[in-house]
């Protein structure tokens, strides 16, 4: 097939605000899906993007990487959908297929992966997101969707879910089912609460980590957290020290890390997975004398993002969402920059007047 012209959302400066924009699809190859979008979660990462905070960004950028919809057709050679499955795409659509990361199925840590949004396919051509009438995307990068999962509530799986559910996962390589691992979920935004959700589901004790107790009571009574702990009370972070197995980082902006290292135990780690574009520090000793360490973890492999939606859907778990339309979503971006969201904005893009 030739190719198409669709309408999207896109920004065009560093202002980071969005507008409608048309713009021709790529061509459909013999492994590509030509995908009807229904919905998109909206994320962090596309305000850094937009604005032109991380990376560096080619305008117009059509943002989106939590994309949700259904199959509209198919190259000739693909067998793994059919016309009119649920599907969907995240964070990354290509990547070489050949290096270690490809072959050992952590196509997410390739160096030529390709992004989503404000990306470039070999050929030069920028790569535009979710916030649009429809995407092709080559088979090896879509997922099917479980038929128990809304198409909404699916779509903050595909990028923060699986943020979450990629060092969770590892955390309990080592341990037996009987153990019961002490986690710290550090931030309650769009990531954080769905890595409160999935800790839980997998048995851990959870311990939510914030500046400020005004979400202890949404923490502890709808998200099922154990604990919570406020990391500006001195008294209380004195009294944490040393109670941590792991702390998953979920913060997108600048923060000190040094105070959360002495909530860890002896081997104790923290994950960073937001993407904070100041840089982060921290003092060596801190590490040194309890042998702890920090690394970092970049969203899922598409093994474990089709593991987590299958996770989510047999658990019966639910995300907490605000649907809104294009009509509204620059606002939305202002409101989640503010922390103003529980916990996620997902945009509905087929119900919306893209134009």
């Amino acid at each position: 097939m030739g190719e198409r012209r669709v309408i999207g959302w896109a920004a065009r400066d560093t202002t980071g605000l969005l507008s409608s924009y048309s713009f021709n699809l790529r061509k459909t190859g013999p492994e590509d899906v030509v995908i009807k979008v229904l919905y998109c979660g909206i994320d962090h990462t596309d305000l850094h993007q937009m604005r032109n905070e991380i990376h560096s960004t080619n305008y117009p950028l059509v943002p989106g990487h939590e994309v949700v919809g259904e199959v509209e057709e198919l190259g000739s050679e693909v067998r793994k959908f059919r016309v009119g499955d649920k599907v969907g795409v995240g964070c990354i659509i290509g990547s070489c297929g050949k290096c270690s990361s490809c072959k050992s199925n952590n196509e997410n840590y390739c160096a030529d992966r390709i992004f989503t949004t404000g990306g470039t396919y070999p050929d030069g051509a920028p790569t535009h997101g979710g916030f649009s009438s429809t995407m092709v995307v080559h088979q090896a990068f879509v997922v099917r969707m479980p038929n128990k999962l809304a198409p909404e509530q699916a779509a903050p799986l595909l990028c923060g879910g699986v943020t979450a559910y990629s060092p969770l996962k590892q955390f309990t390589k080592g341990y037996s089912n009987e153990d019961v691992l002490r986690v710290g979920i550090l931030g309650l935004g769009g990531v954080g609460h769905l890595g409160v959700i999935i800790a839980k589901a997998m048995g851990h004790h959870v311990t939510v980590i914030s500046s400020s107790s005004k979400k202890k009571e949404e923490a502890l009574e709808h998200l099922g957290a154990d604990s919570y702990l406020v990391s500006s009370d001195s008294a209380e972070m004195e009294a944490a020290a040393g109670s941590l197995d792991y702390i998953l980082d979920t913060v997108p902006a600048h923060h000190n890390i040094k105070a959360y290292l002495s909530l860890l135990k002896v081997e104790g780690r923290l994950v960073i997975v937001g993407a904070s574009p100041q840089p982060l520090q921290f003092i060596a000793s801190d590490l040194i004398l309890g042998k702890k360490t920090i690394g970092g973890s970049f969203i899922g492999s598409i093994e474990e993002t089709e593991e987590l939606l299958e996770f989510w859907a047999e658990k019966g778990l639910k995300t907490m969402i605000e649907v809104v339309k294009t009509d509204y979503v620059n606002k939305a971006f202002e409101r989640m920059e503010r922390n103003d969201v529980r916990y996620r904005f997902v945009l509905d893009v087929a119900g919306s007047n893209l134009h």
